[in-house]
């Protein structure tokens, strides 16, 4: 069974955070990973994109202000957060498009989503 677990989420008067993805249990291989957010009211929003290579997209929101990297060793990816607004305020959720034995398809797995508050 795989499992995405978020974790670095919390309540911040602007300035940065960093969250941590980590995938765990039966990982025969992971593709691309992301992160989206959903703010109340809103549609869940994609927020970054990394491919297995390592090729970034960003949300025009999060362009120059967010990173996204992976460290495939620990199966852990993260989104370093600066310059934080309030408009930032959201769950935030992580995904994996991974492939957990050789005998079953790549699926995609959710995390439980962390919350990210930021003050104004």
């Amino acid at each position: 069974q795989v499992q995405l677990v978020e974790s670095g989420g919390g309540l911040q008067p602007g300035g940065s955070l960093r969250l941590s993805c980590a995938a765990s249990g039966s990982i025969r291989s992971i593709n691309s990973m992301g992160w989206y957010r959903q703010a109340p009211g809103k549609q869940r929003e994609l927020v970054a994109v990394i491919s297995s290579v390592g090729i970034t997209n960003y949300a025009d929101s999060a362009k120059g202000r967010f990173t996204i990297s992976r460290d495939d060793a620990k199966n852990t990816m993260y989104l370093q957060m600066n310059s934080l607004k309030p408009e930032d305020t959201a769950v935030y959720y992580c995904y994996g498009n991974i492939r957990p034995t050789t005998t079953l398809p790549t699926m995609t797995y959710w995390g439980q989503g962390t919350q990210v508050t930021v003050s104004s």
